[in-house]
């Protein structure tokens, strides 16, 4: 069996860091076991879009060193890979299902959605259910509406009980009852799938055998599982990877406490090579004191019996500056300051550096070049070498 993993951004923001973990291990595990990794977009909620995203994340992977085998630019075997440019494919097995009796048309209004969840809110339920009203539409009379051009939706028919054990590959059993399950909304009334359905209909046609992704994904899986099984498809192996969070907090990584979009940690300095090398031991753990991985060294060393059996690992941002420095560091002169002028010239920073001839930047940098742990920090450190002071002479008088 080829080993296929994947990942599915969507172009709805810039590209977290905590993504770019997950799919470095999707990628790593790919290519130690010489098999495909496929990045496929998923932009089916159209009302997140937002322009230039896509663009942004392609290009903020390849910044970082990594590339796929299948996806937009390249292509493959499975193409297209973008989900809105699958339509065709998600209402072709919405309507198997339909036939199959595991899924029904609804044509409930959001004005009466709204109504039956604040009820059940008052009524102190739990969680907040669709109550199947429409499940008792005769066959007829649903297809009949549909024809005459009545809004709908098609849901998945929930199994009234029944319980879900699944395996994951780092949790290990993880069960689900089906009376805690939602008959979810499949295909939405403008055709486009929510992203139950088209995840397991493009796993599947794109032949993924394994599924790693965030522990935020768990309440999904017994849907997929379900979905699976009423294709009569074989599930891929799934197992989910512990989120990312601040040194000390209880929650997920959140911009409020600091950078997580990807891109930015690059724009202030970071090297792509000492980012990646952060991000491995992030939920997995090599078993050795050895800390510093070149991508290769970490594809062979990469097992997915050493990931973390937890949900949430901390993100010690001055790790990372440590990471950083180490790099610097390791780096010749020469290879440092071309490396901090690819960055300026990248994002627009002016190093104050005037005409000064080459042998006297190099002198300066060597100066520094153990005290520099960001790119972002050469200006704070070296201005001094570049630029007149400024003296208040009346300071001076005093």
């Amino acid at each position: 069996m080829t080993v296929r993993t994947r990942m599915a951004p969507s172009p709805t923001g810039e590209y977290h860091i905590g993504s770019m973990r997950t799919m470095l291990f999707n990628f790593a595990w790919a290519k130690k076991n010489n098999g495909q990794f496929v990045l496929r977009i998923e932009d089916t909620d159209r009302t997140r879009l937002v322009e230039g995203s896509l663009e942004r994340t392609l290009q903020v992977v390849k910044d970082f060193g990594l590339s796929w085998d299948e996806g937009p630019v390249v292509g493959g075997p499975y193409a297209p890979y973008v989900q809105s440019e699958r339509l065709s494919l998600y209402q072709e097995y919405a309507n198997k299902l339909l036939e199959s009796g595991h899924a029904y048309y609804c044509f409930c209004t959001p004005e009466r959605l709204t109504q039956v969840r604040e009820e059940q809110q008052k009524a102190g339920a739990p969680l907040t259910h669709y109550d199947k009203f429409c499940l008792k539409n005769s066959k007829e009379e649903s297809e009949a509406r549909v024809k005459a051009g009545e809004k709908h939706v098609i849901r998945y028919k929930m199994p009234a009980d029944e319980e879900i054990q699944f395996n994951d590959l780092f949790l290990g059993p993880i069960t689900f009852h089906t009376k805690d399950l939602d008959d979810y909304v499949m295909l939405k009334s403008d055709g486009f799938p929510t992203y139950h359905l088209a995840v397991v209909v493009d796993d599947h046609l794109m032949n993924m055998t394994y599924i790693m992704r965030g522990v935020e994904w768990i309440p999904s899986t017994p849907k997929h599982i379900l979905l699976y099984k009423a294709f009569g498809w074989e599930m891929p192996l799934t197992g989910h990877l512990p989120n990312l969070k601040e040194v000390g907090a209880h929650k997920k990584l959140s911009k409020r406490d600091g950078t997580v979009d990807a891109r930015l940690f690059l724009e202030e300095g970071y090297l792509p090579e000492a980012l990646l090398n952060f991000l491995m031991l992030l939920g997995w753990n090599p078993g050795t004191e050895k800390e510093i991985y070149s991508l290769e060294e970490f594809i062979s060393a990469f097992s997915l019996e050493r990931v973390h059996k937890t949900d949430l690992i901390s993100f010690d941002r001055e790790k990372l500056l440590w990471f950083n420095g180490v790099y610097i560091r390791q780096m010749s002169v020469e290879d440092l300051w071309l490396q901090i002028v690819k960055w300026a010239a990248t994002y627009g920073v002016d190093l104050g550096i005037d005409d000064r001839d080459h042998d006297y930047i190099i002198k300066v940098v060597a100066l520094t070049q153990e005290r520099l742990r960001l790119f972002s920090e050469f200006n704070e450190l070296t201005s001094y070498f570049f630029t007149e002071p400024k003296v208040d002479k009346e300071l001076l008088n005093k």
